[in-house]
C-alpha cells in the first residue's frame, strides 16, 4: 500500500472514530456505500473524487494529513487547531487573529515565570 493510501486509511478512520462513528453511521451521513468507507479505511481501491471529497471534507481532514510525510511529526492538538484554522472563513480569520496572539503572548508570559519561579525552588 503506497504511504498516500496508508495516510488516507489512517485518517480517516482515526477521525471517524474520533466522533463515534460507526463505517455504517458515516456512510449514511454521506449518503454513500459503507463499502467505500470500509474500503478506503483498509487502503484498498482508489476511491473517486465525488466519494473521497465530502468524506475528508465532513471529518475535517486536511490534505496534509494525506499528502505531506512530516503531518505526522505534528502533535494531535496542533493538528486539531490547524484543522479549525481550516474551516475559517477569510473574516472569521481576520477577527479571531489579535485575540490568538494576545492569548499566546499571556501564555508565553506564564509559561517563562513559571519557568523562573521553578528556577528559584
Amino acid at each position: 500500500m503506497n504511504d498516500a493510501k496508508r495516510n488516507l486509511a489512517s485518517a480517516v478512520r482515526e477521525a471517524r472514530t474520533e466522533l463515534g462513528l460507526s463505517q455504517e453511521k458515516l456512510a449514511e451521513i454521506l449518503n454513500i456505500d459503507s463499502r467505500t468507507i470500509l474500503n478506503i479505511e483498509a487502503g484498498r481501491g482508489n476511491p473517486k473524487f465525488e466519494k473521497l471529497y465530502p468524506l475528508i471534507t465532513y471529518l475535517k481532514i486536511p490534505a496534509s494529513k494525506i499528502f505531506d510525510p512530516d503531518y505526522k511529526n505534528e502533535t494531535p492538538n496542533l493538528q486539531k487547531l490547524l484543522a479549525i484554522q481550516k474551516d475559517c472563513t477569510e473574516q472569521e480569520a481576520a477577527d479571531l487573529l489579535p485575540m490568538v496572539r494576545y492569548m499566546l503572548n499571556l501564555l508565553r508570559k506564564q509559561n517563562l515565570q513559571t519557568s523562573a519561579d521553578n528556577l528559584d525552588i
